[in-house]
């Protein structure tokens, strides 16, 4: 698979990665079991992904101890967490990120995470170049490796950098969700700084395998019943059957290509920047063999321009 390099001076990972939110299973209704959630990460392993992304929330714990038991006897996997803001997570002060880091590596069964980041910025009050000014500790210490912010806009990262590198950015970003496109995936890429897109797959709608009368469970976050919260624009009655309509334009592409929706989805993302890379999550070892793919497909300028004009 390719790879790139992560952050300025980092190591090449894979140009997609195994992404473990959906084997917390908390947010995603049911989970399968145990064992099965860990073949379907040691399938993408196997079919080329070198690092996994997880974090504290996710479960919350329970991806981490699961990701920790798929990785275990694989020192070519590379670890990468994160650290949430209070409520829902350790908090961002000074020593709860250094208690948290060695409750992670706990779960985790290592010494070391390679990357470890901030999940979304806090609003709590604690000022930002505390928690990063400890977040640069921890990487003087060897706890991680590289660090990096998720859910950040440009303004706070430069707030970060001003105090230490900053190796990476995880936000949401994909056919259906593009507003990093315009300016802040090109600005990181001219700083080394690896772009982590996550939900590359729209959550599900751009694999294809989603029908337009599709019930999800009102465990599922994607119901917009689990959170008291309006439900995602992408799931809205409506707006949901005229993505899937799009997907349908995407289909035909894909046949054309001896290929999947999916992957077309995840290669477009990574063909954003030089420095995008993206994070494919599935509980279904198939599926995240399947994911793997994109990390060798080539698409052409026009095949690029097709794509652009039906989801443009």
């Amino acid at each position: 698979m390719e790879t790139r390099r992560l952050g300025p001076t980092g190591p090449q990972i894979s140009v997609v990665g195994f992404g473990s939110w959906e084997a917390g299973g908390s947010e995603w209704g049911p989970n399968d079991s145990d064992e099965t959630v860990i073949e379907a990460m040691r399938a993408g392993f196997d079919a080329g992904m070198t690092w996994v992304d997880t974090a504290e929330v996710y479960g919350p714990h329970r991806s981490e101890d699961l990701v920790g038991r798929a990785v275990a006897g694989r020192p070519d996997i590379q670890v990468f967490t994160k650290i949430a803001p209070k409520d829902a997570g350790s908090g961002f002060r000074p020593e709860q990120v250094k208690e948290a880091i060695r409750g992670s590596l706990s779960r985790l069964g290592l010494d070391h995470v390679d990357l470890y980041q901030l999940h979304w910025p806090d609003e709590t009050g604690v000022p930002m170049e505390d928690t990063w000014g400890a977040m640069a500790e921890i990487q003087d210490e060897g706890l991680a490796h590289y660090i990096g912010v998720s859910n950040f806009h440009r303004a706070r990262i430069e707030r970060c950098l001003a105090i230490r590198q900053v190796d990476s950015v995880q936000n949401e970003f994909s056919l259906l969700v593009q507003e990093d496109r315009a300016e802040l995936i090109s600005w990181l890429a001219k700083r080394g700084i690896t772009y982590f897109a996550y939900s590359p797959m729209g959550a599900g709608i751009l694999t294809g395998a989603l029908a337009a009368d599709h019930a999800f469970r009102d465990t599922d976050w994607r119901s917009g019943k689990l959170w008291e919260e309006e439900q995602n624009e992408l799931f809205r009655p409506g707006a949901f059957q005229e993505n899937l309509a799009k997907v349908e334009r995407l289909r035909s592409i894909a046949e054309r290509l001896g290929t999947t929706t999916a992957a077309l989805a995840l290669r477009w993302v990574v063909d954003a920047s030089p420095t995008t890379v993206a994070i494919a999550g599935s509980r279904n070892p198939g599926h995240a063999r399947s994911n793997a793919q994109a990390g060798e497909l080539r698409l052409d300028a026009g095949t690029l321009a097709e794509i652009d004009a039906i989801f443009g």
